[in-house]
Formats: structure tokens, C-alpha cells, sequence
């Protein structure tokens, strides 16, 4: 009987161990404390233009942004790289492009139009939207593209410090998605992906599914709304890329962009910065334990930034809060610890093998 109980004492041990390694966070894996909310506050879009490089610029330099990515294939990704020699240390990535959605504004495939068809339209361009790359481009012209990409940065003497996906193309299709896990794994270079529990990546996304289907007058009170995409095999595809020496998001914040403030266009900057601010208070605030990516996309917008997209007093939102000491009083106050995609991969070289 007595060996019966130390039998059935080590089972539940080793179920308990097992359970609380299982229940880990991604940031406990890589060397911060139990209930840590690291942060990387994540530029989108250096390169689009020169105003975009310079919101970027200063939402790092000046700002609480700790990270940003280059959209290789646009006009002043040279301008960027400038901006880099002088400042070696900021956390560049490469946000990978697909997609040209501006009317008068638009760039094309690095690859070349005979080495991947399917990422043109009439213009020489990438398509405008996603659902353009999903119909009509072939995982094979999806991985001539993106490594074309990373030989520009490459050549330019770019290292980049990660990957992601401009308008989330990359992960609109599991094909495409595999070609950009597959790249990531194969140059050891970190790749956005939000493998976690994804608490408020998937509170986001059911209440944006919810406002859109009673848009359409489709909603009904307890109906089930699926999870988005690249939530459906989340932790699985998360598990594989750190067996595979590759750090994991636990969660991702990519709300900013559907904050709606009415009548914008009239309202003074400190207004602007006032809602972004409390807005960005709000979010964060709500965030759980782990490593979550903060995705925004910082301007400064000049007068000729009208002519390229009618977002410049929101770009310009994004900006001025992470510039606004309230919220850097915010995220010391309550213990936010801040990093970057170098130092997340420089964490998971030292972890090692460990689950």
C-alpha cells in the first residue's frame, strides 16, 4: 500500500511539473520573472517614405519605441539605412512587403515581375490588398519575394534584427505562412508570431469580428466567432519555432490602427496625443504576463504626406503618445519592462534546449 501511495505521490509530481512547464510564458523561457510583461514597442512601415523614417526615428530615439522594420522594396529604405550607420544599436527588422495599397503611391516586387507573376497587377505593383496576393501568387513566388528582401537588406549591410509581415500577407494563407516560418528558421532570424496564450490578441479580434458582423446586421447574441487564422494552430506553430532556436511572442497588441477618434481631422494635436495616449494606457494596462509585440505606426507627417495617404494625423497619433511622458510614467509605474528583438534573440541563444 505505502508503495502504491509514493507511486501515485510521483505521478501527481510529475504531472504537476509538467503542468507548470506547459504553463510557463515564452518571456519565463527566456529569462525574465514569473508574471513579467516585457514589451517591444514596434514601429511598422521605415522606408515608405521620408516622414514615415523620420516618426520612426524619433518614437525610438526620442520616444518609449524600443524596435522598428523596413519595408524593402519602398523609395527611401536608402535614407533609412543612413539613419542606421549613424545609429548601429536600433532594432531593425525587415517588414516584409507584399502589398502597395496606396492609390498614388506604390512600389514593386524586388524578385521582378518575370520571377514572380503573381505578386503584379496592371501597374507593375504589388497588389493593393491581401486578398489580391491570396488569389492570385504561389507559395514558390511568396518565397522568391521575401528572399529577395532579405538579399537587398543583406547587400545594403543590413542585419536585420527579425521578420514580420506588412498587413499581416504572410499569414492570410498557410502556404504563404510556411515560407516565412521556413525562412526564419533556415537564417536563424526571429519571425513575428504570436505562439502564446494570445489573451489580447484574441479578445481584439473577437470584438472586432463582433462590431463588423453587427455592422453587416449579421450578429446574434451568443454565436460563436472563430478565432482568427494565425490563432488556429497558435501554440502548435509557436512550440515548433522555439524547438527550432527561435524566441515566441506570447501575445500581440495590434489595435491602434481601428482606434477611431471622431472628427480627427479638426482636432489639435495635444488632443490627438491626449486619446492615442489614453488609449495606448488602457490597452497596455489590460495586457497579461509574457512577451508581447505592441505594433504601431509612427509618422511625421509633413504637408506632402496628404498625397501618399489620408492617415497622417493617426500616424502622427502614434507618434506623439509614445512621446508623451505620461505613458513612459505609465509603463514604469507599473513595471513594464521594455526590450527589443536583439535582445530576445540574444536571450534564446542562452536558454538553449530547454522546453
Amino acid at each position: 500500500m505505502k508503495k502504491i501511495i509514493v507511486s501515485l505521490l510521483l505521478v501527481v509530481l510529475a504531472i504537476a511539473h509538467t503542468y507548470a512547464q506547459q504553463t510557463k510564458t515564452y518571456a519565463e523561457k527566456l529569462g525574465w520573472p514569473k508574471g513579467a510583461r516585457v514589451l517591444i514597442l514596434h514601429v511598422d512601415d521605415a522606408g515608405m517614405s521620408h516622414d514615415s523614417n523620420e516618426g520612426a526615428e524619433m518614437a525610438i530615439g526620442e520616444g518609449v519605441a524600443t524596435s522598428t522594420s523596413i519595408m524593402m522594396p519602398c523609395p527611401w529604405v536608402s535614407d533609412f539605412k543612413k539613419y542606421l550607420d549613424k545609429n548601429p544599436n536600433t532594432d531593425a527588422g525587415l517588414h516584409l512587403t507584399l502589398t502597395s495599397e496606396w492609390n498614388n503611391y506604390r512600389w514593386g516586387p524586388l524578385a521582378g515581375k518575370q520571377a514572380v507573376p503573381g505578386l503584379v497587377d496592371k501597374e507593375g505593383c504589388f497588389p493593393a490588398a491581401v486578398v489580391g496576393v491570396y488569389f492570385s501568387a504561389k507559395p514558390d513566388e511568396i518565397d522568391k519575394e521575401i528572399r529577395a528582401q532579405l538579399d537587398r537588406a543583406v547587400s545594403m549591410g543590413i542585419k536585420p534584427t527579425h521578420l514580420d509581415s506588412h498587413m499581416g500577407t504572410l499569414f492570410a494563407k498557410d502556404s504563404f505562412l510556411e515560407k516565412y516560418l521556413k525562412l526564419g528558421i533556415e537564417k536563424q532570424i526571429p519571425v513575428m508570431f504570436p505562439g502564446g496564450d494570445d489573451t489580447f490578441f484574441r479578445s481584439e479580434a473577437k470584438a472586432a469580428a463582433i462590431a463588423d458582423l453587427k455592422k453587416q446586421g449579421k450578429h446574434t447574441e451568443g454565436m460563436t466567432i472563430p478565432d482568427p487564422t494565425p490563432l488556429v494552430k497558435a501554440k502548435e506553430t509557436g512550440a515548433m519555432l522555439w524547438k527550432n532556436g527561435l524566441p515566441v511572442l506570447d501575445d500581440l497588441h495590434n489595435s491602434s490602427y481601428d482606434w477611431i477618434m471622431p472628427d480627427i481631422d479638426k482636432k489639435t494635436d495635444k488632443e490627438i496625443q491626449k486619446f492615442y495616449t489614453d488609449h495606448y494606457i488602457e490597452s497596455i494596462g489590460r495586457l497579461s504576463p509574457g512577451l508581447t509585440m505592441v505594433i504601431m505606426h509612427c509618422t511625421n507627417p509633413s504637408e506632402s504626406f496628404k498625397n501618399i495617404c489620408n492617415e497622417s494625423k493617426k500616424r502622427k497619433g502614434d507618434l506623439m503618445a509614445m512621446m508623451n511622458p505620461r505613458l513612459r510614467k505609465f509603463l514604469k509605474d507599473n513595471g513594464f519592462i521594455l526590450t527589443t528583438w536583439r535582445e530576445v534573440m540574444e536571450r534564446r541563444v542562452k536558454a538553449g534546449n530547454q522546453d
